[in-house]
C-alpha cells in the first residue's frame, strides 16, 4: 500500500493563537484607545469649565437677589435666610408693573415689524429677479459694516423732529420700535435661506396657479421654520434687553420698558443690590420662557427642513 496521508488544512503562519489570547487587543489598540480617551477627557473638562464660567454669573445674581443689603455688602456667597420678599419689594417699588406691560408691547411691536420686513424683503431678494437686484442687496450688507453708536444720532434727530415734517415722537411708542423694525442681518439670514428653496416648487405652484404671495405663504413660510425661530429668538431677547435707546427717547414713565425701571434702584447713596439682582431676575423670566418655547420649534425646524432639488 502506498505511502498516503490524509489531507490535512494547513494552520496559516499568521493566525492568532488559541486561547484568551485571541481577544486581547494588540499594543496598537491600546494605544489608540488610550489617546481617544485622553482626547475626551480633555474636551469634557474645557466645556464643563466654560459652562461653569458662563453660569456662575447667573447663580450670584439669583443667590444675591435673595440676600439683605448688609450681605451683599459684605459679599456673602449664599444668604443665611432666603429673603423672597425682595422680588415683591422690587416689583412695587420701581413700578414693575407697567414697565412689564410697556416692554412686552415695546417687544412684540417691534418684533412684528420685524418679521414683516425682514420675510418680505429676503423673499424678494431671494425669489423675485429685478434691475439692480444684486447691487441693492449688497449696498444693503455694507450698512451692517456701521456701528450703532454711529447711527444713533441721526436717529435721535429724526425722532425728535428736526429733520422729517411729521414732528416730534418723543415719549411715544413709535420712537422706541420704528427705528428697529428692519433688520439687515435678519434679512440676510432669510434670504440665504429663501435661495435655496428648490425651483421645482416655484414650477409646481405656478402650474397650480399661484403667485409670489400665495407661494410664500403656502410653501416657503411652512419649510422656512428654523430660520424664523431664530429672527423670533433674536428679535425678542434684542427688543426686551434694550436699554440706551428707550433712555434717550423717553423722559416720561408713559413707554419706559423693564430695563429703564432697574435704574431706578441706583440711589444717591448706592445701588440697592438685593433689589436690583431681584429686578433683573423678574426681566430675564420672559426670555427663558421664549426661548424653553422656540427651542422645541427650532430643533423640529431643523429636523423637518432638508430639501431636494
Amino acid at each position: 500500500m502506498a505511502n498516503s496521508t490524509l489531507p490535512t488544512n494547513p494552520v496559516p503562519t499568521n493566525s492568532p493563537p488559541m486561547g484568551g489570547s485571541a481577544l486581547r487587543p494588540t499594543a496598537g489598540s491600546i494605544s489608540v484607545f488610550g489617546q481617544f480617551s485622553w482626547t475626551y477627557l480633555f474636551i469634557y473638562t474645557v466645556l464643563i469649565i466654560g459652562v461653569i464660567v458662563a453660569i456662575l454669573p447667573f447663580l450670584w445674581m439669583t443667590s444675591a437677589s435673595l440676600m439683605t443689603y448688609g450681605e451683599t455688602a459684605l459679599r456673602r456667597p449664599i444668604p443665611a435666610v432666603p429673603q423672597w420678599g425682595n422680588y415683591t419689594e422690587a416689583w412695587n417699588e420701581a413700578n414693575f408693573s407697567k414697565y412689564f406691560i410697556n416692554s412686552l408691547i415695546i417687544t412684540l411691536v417691534t418684533l412684528g415689524g420685524q418679521l414683516f420686513t425682514s420675510i418680505l424683503a429676503a423673499y424678494a431678494f431671494a425669489r423675485i429677479r429685478f434691475a439692480g437686484r444684486e447691487t441693492i442687496f449688497a449696498l444693503l450688507l455694507s450698512t451692517m459694516m456701521i456701528p450703532a453708536m454711529v447711527l444713533m444720532i441721526p436717529n435721535f434727530m429724526m425722532v425728535r423732529g428736526d429733520i422729517v415734517p411729521w414732528g416730534s415722537w418723543l415719549n411715544t411708542l413709535p420712537a422706541i420700535t420704528v427705528p428697529f423694525m428692519a433688520s439687515v442681518f435678519f434679512i440676510f439670514l432669510l434670504r440665504q435661506f429663501f435661495a435655496q428653496i428648490p425651483n421645482e416648487l416655484w414650477d409646481a405652484s405656478r402650474i397650480d396657479g399661484a403667485g409670489h404671495l400665495r407661494f410664500l405663504m403656502q410653501i416657503v413660510l411652512p419649510i422656512s421654520r428654523a430660520p424664523i425661530f431664530t429672527v423670533i429668538i433674536f428679535g425678542f431677547t434684542g427688543a426686551w434687553n434694550d436699554f440706551l435707546w428707550p433712555l434717550l427717547v423717553t423722559t416720561k414713565e408713559v413707554w419706559r420698558p423693564l430695563m429703564v425701571g432697574l435704574y431706578s434702584f441706583e440711589t444717591e447713596a448706592g445701588p440697592q443690590t438685593q433689589l436690583l439682582m431681584a429686578g433683573s431676575m423678574i426681566t430675564i423670566i420672559p426670555i427663558l420662557i421664549i426661548y424653553f418655547i422656540t427651542q422645541k420649534q427650532y430643533t423640529e425646524g431643523i429636523a423637518t427642513s432638508g430639501l431636494k432639488g
